[in-house]
This record gives structure tokens, C-alpha cells and sequence, in this order.
């Protein structure tokens, strides 16, 4: 008798991931749409909001004061602890291996290297584009604030916008963006989100980040996801250069020349061939005529082939001769016994 084994949830899920077809042509690359263009212009003239509010020392700045002195973290101490562990969602280095981890097994299972170029690319961007502001403006954090009520700028900090926030909006972003449908797409939409809002009031909670840089953190790590259409040309070239030399190398290896692909439209070169790499045709050497002669097992004399023959019917019986057999119609002599 066979027993199966029960499936526990992980192994299901491992199935269902198994079955998933390799390199799919239905992946929807996203695109660089009227839609996304207004809502990447929407975001952009919010960024610059945020930093002129900054900088004009405006209601923001107060407002940023205020949240400040009402210590959050003294207000609800109960969940200090459990906050500490969840802002390590929005550092760079723990979920850029767990990111980096999971969009590797799927460019190997797709044999497609754009899941991991595109989340280089994003993280690329997002060093420069955050890096470059935070140093530009130089704000203090609040535990390094000098003077209340002062925007506290280009004091040597490196806290607006928030990091923390904008790698959490991308990194968890871009597993949106890379998704295979738009089922999962809208998922993961809505999980990074919520991972990205709670990150970023999880630094002003523990007193890391005024309000201000969490509000412009977000609105940069959106400008990258959104901007990401825009390089998806430069991936593709990159893609085709690693896999061209990646070919190049293992023929290099194994001895075979590999002969570039036409660009599509361009007229196909045939080589010449000079009369000297012309092979000369093939020649039969034929040998002296023979005699004919006729084979071994023949006898000598004329012989005609089987279908030339004309049927013949033997005579006669076709049984051996017996002494004791008498043909049929005759009365055999017998010897009669006298009285």
C-alpha cells in the first residue's frame, strides 16, 4: 500500500513557484505613460515644496518643533521595542540582500538578468539623487538640534531627506515594479507602501528624523520608482552586452566561433571565397577493363533468370519409390493359401 506525504504550506508554495514558466513573453514592462509622466511631475513639484518650506523656515519647520518636543517615544514606551527591529526595513544593507536574494532566484529561473539590473539601477539612483541632497543641505537631526525653532541648516547633518524612508519606498517599491501581473503588482504595491509609511513614522517616533525629512524621503524614493521606465532601454542594451560576452567567453573556452547576429535590417554579408579554398570535385578513379567473367557457382554454359522461366509440372509422383507400395489401380498378386 502507498501512502503520500502530506503537503505542509511550504512545500505548496515551493510547488506553485516551480511551476512557474520559464523567461515568460508576457511580462508587462512598464512604460513611461502620460499617467506616469503628470504623476512623476505631481510628486517632483511636491519635492520642491517641501524643500523651500524648509529652507524659508515656514509652518513645516514649527510644526517639525512641535512633534519634536511631544516625544513620541515617551508617550508610548510599551512599543519602543518592537519599532527598533521594524525601522531595519528601511536601512540599505539588510534588505538589499534580502531584495538582492530574491530577485537573483528569479532572474535564474527566467534566465533574464533585468530583475537584478533594475534593482542595481534603482539603488544606483538612489545613492545619487539622496546622497547628493542630504550632503547639499547638511540638516541636523533633532537629538543635534542647536537653535529652537531654526530650520537647521547646512550645519554639517546629513538627515533631509530621510534615508531610511527612500530606501524603504524603493527597495520594497521594486518589487512592484518587477512584478509579472497586475494582480501581484497591485499586492505588492500596497505592502510597500504600508512598509514605507510605517518606516517613516517609525524614525520620527524615535526621534531620529523631524517630520520634514520623512515627507521629502518619500517623495524621493517615489521620484525613483517612477523615473525607472525611462532606463529601461539602457538595461536592455547592458543585458545583451553581459549575455554577448558571456557567449564570447564560453566559446573562447570550449573552441567554437560564434558569428554575431545582423542587426535586424541590415543586409546579410555572405563571404567570398577565393578559387583557392574551393575543394576540387571528387573523381572515381576507374581501373582497367576486366573481362567479364562469370560467377563461381554457375556452371558454364547459358543461364536465363528465374522470372524468365516457364512454370513446369513435374510428372509423375513426387514420393520416394517403395518395394511395398502398389500404385493405385492395380490388384496386387498375392499369394492365396491352399486347402
Amino acid at each position: 500500500m502507498r501512502t503520500e506525504r502530506n503537503l505542509t504550506r511550504l512545500d505548496r508554495v515551493f510547488a506553485r513557484l516551480d511551476r512557474e514558466p520559464e523567461r515568460p513573453a508576457h511580462l508587462d514592462v512598464p512604460r513611461m505613460s502620460r499617467h506616469r509622466v503628470v504623476l512623476f511631475s505631481a510628486t517632483l513639484a511636491f519635492y520642491l515644496a517641501i524643500v523651500v518650506a524648509v529652507l524659508t523656515t515656514s509652518w513645516l519647520v514649527r510644526f517639525d518643533w512641535q512633534v519634536m518636543f511631544f516625544r513620541p517615544y515617551q508617550q508610548w514606551p510599551e512599543i519602543h521595542a518592537f519599532l527598533d527591529y521594524w525601522v531595519v526595513l528601511g536601512q540599505r544593507g539588510p534588505t538589499a540582500v534580502m531584495v538582492a536574494a530574491w530577485l537573483g532566484w528569479r532572474s535564474w529561473r527566467q534566465h533574464t538578468l533585468r530583475p537584478l539590473l533594475m534593482f542595481g539601477a534603482s539603488l544606483l539612483l538612489l545613492n545619487a539623487t539622496v546622497g547628493a541632497a542630504k550632503l547639499g543641505m547638511g540638516r541636523l537631526g533633532p537629538h543635534y538640534a542647536t537653535a529652537i525653532g531654526s530650520n537647521e541648516m547646512w550645519q554639517g547633518g546629513d538627515i533631509f531627506p530621510s534615508g531610511h524612508t527612500a530606501n524603504a519606498v524603493v527597495t520594497w517599491g521594486i518589487l512592484a515594479y518587477l512584478a509579472s501581473t497586475p494582480l501581484t503588482r497591485r499586492y505588492l504595491s500596497a505592502l510597500s507602501a504600508v512598509v514605507s509609511l510605517s518606516v517613516g513614522l517609525t524614525t520620527v517616533y524615535l526621534g531620529t528624523h523631524w517630520l520634514s525629512d520623512v515627507f521629502l524621503g518619500w517623495a524621493a524614493g517615489l521620484l525613483i520608482l517612477l523615473a525607472l521606465p525611462w532606463f529601461e532601454p539602457l538595461i536592455t542594451r547592458a543585458e545583451a552586452v553581459i549575455f554577448s560576452v558571456r557567449d564570447a567567453l564560453r566559446a573562447r573556452r570550449t573552441g567554437i566561433v560564434t558569428v554575431p547576429a545582423p542587426l535586424p535590417g541590415a543586409p546579410a554579408m555572405v563571404p567570398q571565397r577565393s578559387a583557392a579554398d574551393e575543394e576540387p570535385p571528387l573523381r572515381e578513379t576507374i581501373g582497367a577493363a576486366r573481362g567479364a567473367r562469370p560467377p563461381a557457382y554457375l556452371a558454364p554454359g547459358p543461364h536465363t533468370a528465374r522470372s524468365e522461366r516457364s512454370p513446369v509440372t513435374p510428372a509423375g509422383s513426387r514420393r520416394p519409390p517403395h518395394a511395398d507400395r502398389v500404385p493405385r489401380g492395380t490388384t496386387s498378386a498375392r499369394p492365396v493359401a491352399g486347402g
